[in-house]
Parts: C-alpha cells; structure tokens; sequence
C-alpha cells in the first residue's frame, strides 16, 4: 500500500520526483465536526517544511462548528487572539489528488506528536487514548465500515435528489440491495476504490445497501488505530470529490432521506496483547463481556460523538439495522455493538452505533475509552438480544439532553480528557441553538 520512507524529506522528494506535474499539495486535518481545513502550499515550500521550517495554522480552526463559523468558548476564539499553533506532516499520507480540475496533493497534518499539541484536536484525543492503552499492554486492531448515499448533483431547494446511473441515465429511486446496482453505477465506484487505494488506504469489499442510491464500502484491519482513522476521513473527502467528477454528489449524512434507512459508521476492533494473543477471548471470553459492558454503560454519555448534528438523530430506530436502544448480541445487526462470527484469533466486536457523518478519530477514541473501562470495571453486559429482544439501556435522544450527559460524566472526562469533554460539549450546545433558529432546509448543506 504504502512506500516506505526513512523521513518525511524523502517522501515528499519522492513526490516531486515522481509527480513533476503537481505545483501545490492541500495540508489538511479535520476541525470538530469532521470538515477538512488547511492550507494549498507551493510544493517548494512544502519541502522546506519537511526540512523543518515551522508549520502553524490558527488553533481555533478546530473548533469550527457544524455551519462554520466561530463559538464563543471560554478563553477560546474571542478571548485569546486566535493564535496559532504548530502542526506536522503524517508520514505516508503525501499522495496525488486525482479528482481536480488541475494536478494536486494532499498530505494529512496534526497537532499531535508536536512539542504544544492542540488537546481539543481530534487526531491529538485519539493519540492519547491509543497510548495509554499500549501503555497498559492492550494494541487495538481496526477496521471501519463506511455506508453514504449518491445523490442528483443539483439539489432541490437545498435538498438530495436521486442519482442518475451511468449506464442508461435511470434515476435510481428504489429501495433494495441487489448486487445490479454496483454494475449501473460501476464507472464511479471503481473510480472511488481506486482513488481511495491511491490515497493508501485499504478499500475491499463494495456492498449495494438497502436506500436508493446507497452503498458501503469496507476498510482493511489495521494495527495502527490512528491510520484507520485517517483512511476514513480521507475516504470521505476523496469520495465525495470522485462523485463530483462524475456527475453526482456523495454524501455522508446520516439521514438524508425520512423513508429511507440512514448511513452507519461501523467499527470493528480487537485487542491483542503484545505476543499477538486476542484478549477478548481469554478466559472463556469474559474479558469480551467486560468490554461490551463498558461500552453499554458509557454508550449514553458518549452521543454527542456518536451522534454529532441533530440529523444523525433522526436515524436511531427508524428501520431495522439501526439501534434505538444500547444493545449487544451475536451476529445481531439490530444492535449496537455486534459480536461477528468469527475464530478465537479474530474475536471482535463491531459498533454499529454511530453516523457515517461522525468524526472518525473522536469515535475510535469514546470507543476505546468505554472497552478500557469495561476491562478495569470487571461487570457483566445486559442479556444480548439473542436472548431478549427487549434488552437495552436508553440513550437520549435529544442533543442538549446528551451534551449535559457527556459533560457530567467522569469516566468520559478523565478517558478523553476534561478540557476537550468542556470544549466538545459547548461546541454542540451552541450548534443546537444554531439549529434551533435555522429556518431553512439549506440548514443541512453542510452535511452534504
């Protein structure tokens, strides 16, 4: 997948060597509801950086809401000059955009694994996360799953409209998972697999979901949590980019239409300890009912991460394969924490909770934060749905109630960090009153 480099320099020499064509590469990184921010650097100046020459972007940016635009937060973005703050270049992520009108790059940047890492950005609260547990002795093992809609690319008063397939132009407005519908619209999908491979990301398997219009497509399992992170947020930003070239818009909302099911995240993890051995199925697997108790228990105190817009709240419920209640069973898709079929080596439990719209990094880190705590805590899960299909514990279904639930939550304050847990939650307090006085459909372009 990726070319190995012994340091940054090289990589970004090895670009230029081998695209003479590209004369500007996007940094990016993503702000608190999952958009892209950056800069467009001159490839020469990109180079110097890598030379180390300093790289700072305003820290604000990451507190961006979900229509853009600035909140008042504490000492933050009114108060405090809007400084700047250092970022880095990930190694491995410099690779060509193919999508564009002109020849361009794009290269993740962070403030984590800098000397003054921003501790509200979202690469920095899963970097922690991922280091205490190892720490500990726990590695995880990561893979998403991403569903998202092809819409029309002219909307309708501010609002997704069919897709048209390629093949004879046909809006595709049925409902259904036959597998004729990843030929109708195979010149974009195969486009969007190979642009996600190019970018060095693991893409595999294609599925025709159940909307019109609705796909998921699945990720390799990763050792490194971080870069499954990165393969989804770039997958977003490159997929919706393929689409446009096409013809059609690629969304990840997840409920872009009332009748028709709404798109997941999905995340499957395992742990392993450093001899490689799987530690949810030591013991006859108590360690694995440990962590789905865990994750039950937080599970209603973690919704603003899981569920970031007041549009991922409308999907919970509304057709099967989408939880309402924290649930857990085996091979149970009506659940929110899965446990796959699977052998002892490969045990894992799939989270089937949040948005496909949700902030890829901050999910894997509540995640990770509720198995730790699981495996600390030592309790035993709720009957699975197998057993009783009644089984589960309420979440709040409103984003203020869930805000409030997050912010009083110490478990969730000393996992991802007290100061970030103030920030995220005024963050969303304040997008539910800029959606309270939205008055226009327009109000979801955002999460187009």
């Amino acid at each position: 997948m990726n070319a190995v480099f012994p340091d940054v320099l090289a990589e970004v020499r090895a670009f230029r060597k081998n695209h003479p064509e590209v004369r500007f590469v996007d940094l990016i990184c993503l702000d608190i509801p999952g958009h892209f921010y950056g800069k467009r650097y001159p490839v020469e100046m990109l180079e110097k950086v890598a030379a180390g020459s300093a790289l700072k972007l305003p820290q604000n940016c990451v507190l961006l809401g979900a229509q853009g635009g600035l909140y008042e937060i504490g000492e933050y973005c009114f108060h405090d000059g809007d400084p700047d703050a250092p970022r880095r270049l990930i190694p491995g992520t410099l690779k060509p955009v193919t999508w564009e009108a002109q020849p361009l790059g794009q290269m993740l940047i962070s403030s984590d694994g800098t000397e003054a890492p921003i501790e509200f950005d979202p690469r920095e609260v899963l970097a922690r996360v991922v280091k205490r547990l190892r720490e500990k002795g726990i590695c995880p093992v990561v893979a998403f799953e991403l569903e998202f809609y092809l819409f029309d690319k002219a909307l309708e008063k501010g609002l997704p409209q069919f897709p048209r397939d390629e093949l004879s132009g046909d809006l595709d407005d049925q409902p259904n998972m036959h597998i004729e519908r990843l030929s109708r619209f195979a010149p974009m999908l195969d486009d969007m697999v190979e642009t996600a491979r190019l970018q060095g990301i693991d893409a595999t398997v294609i599925t025709a979901e159940l909307g019109p219009g609705q796909f998921e497509i699945n990720f390799g399992h990763c050792e490194d949590p971080m870069q499954a992170a990165d393969w989804s947020a770039l997958f977003c930003r490159s997929t919706r980019g393929v689409a446009l070239k096409h013809g059609q818009r690629a969304s990840f909302m997840a409920k872009p239409y009332l009748q028709y099911p709404g798109s997941g995240m999905h995340v499957h993890i395992s742990l392993y300890d450093p001899a490689g051995r799987n530690l949810l199925a030591q013991d006859e697997q108590r360690p694995l009912r440990h962590a789905v108790a865990g994750c039950l228990e937080l599970l209603p105190h973690l919704m603003p991460i899981y569920a970031p817009n007041h549009n991922a709240y409308r999907r919970f419920g509304a057709m099967v394969n989408s939880a309402s209640r924290a649930s857990w069973g085996y091979e149970d898709r009506d659940a929110s924490v899965r446990i796959p079929e699977s052998d002892v080596d490969n045990l894992r439990i799939e989270f089937r909770l949040p948005g496909a719209d949700a902030n890829p990094y901050l999910v894997l880190a509540a995640l990770l934060c509720s198995l730790e705590y699981g495996l600390q805590a030592g309790g035993e899960p709720i009957a699975p749905l197998n057993e009783d299909r009644n089984s589960g514990i309420d979440f709040p279904k409103d984003m203020l109630e869930a805000v409030r639930q997050m912010a009083d939550h110490p478990v969730v304050s000393q996992g991802l960090g007290a100061e970030f847990v103030m920030v995220y939650c005024e963050n969303k307090r304040q997008d539910h009153q800029a959606f309270m006085h939205a008055i226009s459909p327009r109000e979801y372009r955002w999460y187009l």
